[in-house]
């Protein structure tokens, strides 16, 4: 009897080790809009240094540049692509003559670019791990996926701005941008990976200058982003913020080479100043060789 306590006991011991064992980097993408395009910059910095990467968790503009990312497209590609596709111009992500009840666009030209880059439509079939965040307004609460076969529905969703975008209905769950309610989605792979890098793309500025109502109100908007980003930020072991949000905004999706190189120079000084960032992933990825 004692024998097969000991053996279940090793079974159960072994089994927590495996289920609990961390491999791999992973990268946080917060939601911004237009500041998102800092995410390129960021991922072509990592990859200058060596860093590649193998999870990555986004929302809203995060889970755009993140899903891309994990189906192997090189950021400058990524880049690349903003200009050929126009995804610089809301004209080009917005449908502005569509008039549905739950949103004044559809997400139909979100899609169509996601169809025409990744020929399937499957978390499990990209390359890289990874989790989109999304907000279920049907029972208030946040909701990272990262398996099935609904890849461009969740990737849409959590791009959907209410108000802007139709709400996305997903097996009968009405779904929404997010951010709403998780702009940092660390929670999906802090216990799967070593290393853990955070790129906010919309850190919170204390102490703006009010000159007009919207900036009351878009500084009241980005203190609940950062609220519902602070356990996500805690949960990185690098977290690099982008210094695009000083002079840009979500809505400048035109200025994306500017706000490109704001993601790139911010990543580059944060690797030159924590040099253990990059000596931790590369051992990391040495020891997954």
């Amino acid at each position: 009897m004692k024998k097969i306590i000991a053996l279940v006991t090793l079974i159960t011991i072994i089994t927590t080790a495996t289920a609990q064992k961390k491999e791999g980097i992973g990268l946080v993408l917060s939601g911004g809009g237009g500041l998102g395009y800092a995410h390129i910059g960021a991922l072509q910095a990592l990859e200058e240094h060596g860093i590649y990467p193998t999870h990555i968790a986004g929302t809203s503009m995060g889970a755009i540049i993140g899903a891309l990312y994990a189906q192997g497209i090189a950021p400058l590609k990524i880049l690349d692509l903003v200009t050929e596709r126009k995804m610089y111009k809301i004209s080009h992500l917005i449908t502005y003559n569509h008039v549905g009840e739950l949103g004044l666009s559809s997400h139909d030209a979100v899609k169509k670019i996601f169809a025409e880059l990744i020929p399937h439509n499957s978390f499990d079939s990209l390359k890289l791990h990874f989790y989109a965040c999304v907000s279920n307004i049907d029972n208030g609460t946040y909701k990272i996926v990262g398996s099935g076969n609904q890849l461009k529905e969740y990737v849409a969703a959590s791009a959907a701005i209410p108000g802007i975008f139709e709400v996305e209905i997903i097996d009968g769950v009405h779904y929404i941008d997010g951010g709403v309610l998780n702009n940092f989605p660390a929670q999906a792979i802090h216990n799967q990976c070593r290393v853990l890098i955070g790129v906010d793309v919309v850190p919170y500025l204390e102490n703006r200058p009010f000159k007009r109502t919207r900036d009351v109100v878009m500084q009241s908007i980005h203190a609940a982003l950062h609220q519902n980003s602070l356990k996500g930020r805690e949960l990185c072991d690098f977290l690099i913020e982008s210094a695009a949000i000083q002079k840009y905004n979500e809505a400048n999706f035109n200025n994306y080479r500017e706000i490109y190189q704001y993601g790139y120079k911010a990543m580059n000084y944060y690797i030159n100043t924590h040099p253990e960032m990059v000596k931790r992933c590369k051992k990391i990825m040495q020891l997954n060789n």
